[in-house]
C-alpha cells in the first residue's frame, strides 16, 4: 500500500477515474460492498457528486447523470495537466474534441472532458486542492488503464502530440490494427493501447478500460455476480496478474485484477 497523491501529478499521468450514473445511491451501495469503499460529497458543479475513500484517502468519483441524459455509463479515467485550457486546445488541434469544460471544480481543480480522434472519452485534471487518486497498491485502488481501440497508429501519435508521451510499441510485426503501445512518461510506463480490430465492441466502440486491484481474482468476479453485476470476461491469467472483466449493475465495465506483484493479503 502506498499513497499516490502526495506531489501534483506528472503532466500526461493517469491521475483519478470518474463514474456518471443514473442511480447514485445503489451505485454507492455496489462499491462499497465490492470494495470497500466510503463516500463523501465532492464538488457539485455537474450535479451531485462524491469521492470513494478508503482509509481515508480519495480513490475515485461517482457523479450522478441528470435523468434526461441517456450517455454511456463508463469509468473515465483523468489524465493530469498543468493547464486545462492549453491542454483542451492541444485536444482540437490534434484531432480530438471536448465536449465538456474547462471549468473550475470549486477549488479542487480545473477539468475538461475529450474525446481522441477514434471517440474514446477520458478527462484532463488541472490540479488545486484535489490532487487525484491518494491510495495505490491494495484492494480497491485503481492500478492500471489501458485504451482498447481499432488501430493503434492514428491514437498512439494524437496521445504522443498531446500529451507528451514515449510511446513504445511492441509486438513489433503485427498488423495495425492489433498493435500494442506502452505509454511512458520519464521512462515510466503510465498506461496502454491496444487494437483490437474488428472485435471492437459496436455499442462501446473505443473506450478506456480501468482496472482496479483485487485480493482475490476469482472470489471477487463472483462477488461482482452477487452484488447484481455481471462477468464479461472470466477470471483468466495473464502476465500482469489474475483478471477479469466485469461490469456494474448499471453496465460500467470495469478489470479487476490480482496483480502478479501484489503479495496474498493476511
Amino acid at each position: 500500500m502506498t499513497e499516490a497523491a502526495t506531489r501534483r501529478p506528472t503532466p500526461g499521468a493517469p491521475c483519478w477515474v470518474s463514474l456518471m450514473v443514473h442511480g447514485l445511491a445503489t451505485t454507492q451501495e455496489f462499491y462499497r460492498a465490492l470494495f470497500g469503499w466510503e463516500f463523501r460529497p465532492g464538488p457539485q458543479q455537474l450535479g451531485p457528486y462524491v469521492r470513494a475513500m478508503l482509509d481515508g484517502k480519495e480513490i475515485a468519483g461517482i457523479g450522478q447523470l441528470p435523468p434526461d441524459r441517456h450517455l454511456p455509463i463508463a469509468w473515465t479515467p483523468y489524465l493530469a495537466t498543468d493547464d486545462a485550457d492549453v491542454t483542451a486546445e492541444s485536444i482540437r488541434s490534434h484531432g480530438g474534441t471536448v465536449g465538456v469544460g474547462p471549468l473550475d471544480a470549486a477549488d479542487a481543480g480545473r477539468m475538461a472532458i475529450g474525446s481522441d480522434p477514434a471517440g474514446a472519452v477520458f478527462g484532463i485534471w488541472q490540479a488545486s486542492a484535489h490532487l487525484g487518486t491518494a491510495l495505490a497498491g491494495t484492494h480497491g485502488t485503481p492500478v492500471w488503464n489501458e485504451l482498447l481501440t481499432r488501430e493503434t497508429s492514428t491514437v498512439g501519435k494524437f496521445y504522443e502530440a498531446v500529451f507528451g508521451y514515449e510511446v513504445e510499441a511492441e509486438a513489433a510485426g503485427a498488423p495495425a490494427d492489433f498493435g500494442h503501445l506502452t505509454l511512458r512518461l520519464e521512462g515510466r510506463p503510465v498506461a496502454s493501447v491496444r487494437g483490437v480490430g474488428q472485435a471492437l465492441p459496436r455499442d462501446r466502440g473505443a473506450h478506456w478500460m480501468t482496472y482496479f486491484e483485487v485480493e482475490d481474482t476469482d472470489a471477487w468476479a463472483r462477488l461482482v455476480t452477487e452484488l447484481g453485476g455481471h462477468v464479461l470476461e472470466p477470471p483468466h491469467d495473464t502476465a500482469a496478474g489474475r483478471v477479469a472483466t466485469v461490469s456494474d449493475p448499471e453496465g460500467a465495465v470495469f478489470t479487476i485484477v490480482r496483480s502478479a506483484t501484489t503479495p496474498p493479503s493476511g
